[in-house]
């Protein structure tokens, strides 16, 4: 079988670490913020498992191009860091009182990342011979 370590490996360590955030967000947030900043917390969890399966699958995967699974997890990377990053660190500004402003625009761009991600992987998958 031919795999991708470095590209499995990272998405396992991902996949650690969105469980320790998702744990968090349901047991130590509630005594500190409201219902629906945990709802948001809950996305960026969410979004980030969601991408964190893709890329382990991709790392798995035989008959997706080197070239391919690197950008695609690159991309996806970048995505989850932003994305889901900004919206945890938006959701505990109180916390570490931080400028949600310059938060408010890495989220889109976050969510931009995961789109080109995907654009990136259709588009490895068609010129696949």
């Amino acid at each position: 079988m031919n795999f991708n370590k470095n590209i499995t490996v990272l998405a396992a360590i991902m996949g650690t670490l969105t469980i320790i955030i998702g744990a968090f967000g349901a047991h130590g947030l509630k005594e500190i913020v409201s219902e629906k900043t945990i709802t948001s917390f809950e996305t960026g969890v969410r979004y980030q498992m969601y991408h964190v399966i893709v890329i382990l699958i991709i790392g798995f995967s035989a008959f997706i191009d080197q070239k391919t699974q690197k950008w695609v997890s690159r991309f996806f990377m970048v995505g989850i860091l932003l994305f889901s990053g900004s919206i945890y660190l938006i959701v505990m500004k109180d916390i570490f009182f931080i400028n949600t402003k310059i938060l408010s625009i890495a989220t889109p761009i976050g969510g931009l990342f995961l789109i080109i991600g995907w654009l990136r992987l259709t588009y490895g998958i068609i010129v696949n011979k």
